[in-house]
This record gives structure tokens, sequence and C-alpha cells, in this order.
């Protein structure tokens, strides 16, 4: 290699820098959304999956047994 040659990074030299950079990004980052803001999303957004859930899981199991009963 001559010195002064430019020579394309590797796939690995590359994404370790991105990732290394939006680390460094996301921590010294101050604007943004505080972890019990984001907990607080994260705590509503269950609750409504798990009711959807829940209230599919129980329709769609009596769909489930009249089909069976029908079939029988």
């Amino acid at each position: 290699m001559v010195p002064g040659e430019f020579t394309t990074p590797r796939v690995e030299d590359r994404i370790m820098f991105t990732l290394t950079e939006f680390l460094i990004t996301v921590l010294s980052d101050n604007d943004g959304q505080d972890i019990a803001e984001y907990a607080v999303i994260l705590a509503v957004v269950l609750v409504i999956v798990v009711g959807t859930i829940r209230l599919i899981g129980s329709n769609a199991n009596n769909v489930f047994s009249n089909v069976a009963s029908v079939m029988h």
C-alpha cells in the first residue's frame, strides 16, 4: 500500500463506526424523551395489546368451538 492511498473501509469497520456514532448520539442527547416517559408509553401499549389479545382470543376460541361442534 502506498502512503496516502485511499482504501475503502471494511464493512465491519463501517458498522462499528456507525454503531459507535449512534450510541454517542443517544447517550449524549438530552433533548429526547426521558426513561420514565418511555416506561409509561410501554405500559400503555402493553395494556392495549394484552386487552386486545384477550378479547380476540376468547372470541376466536368460541368460533373454533362452534366450528368443531358443527363438524361432529
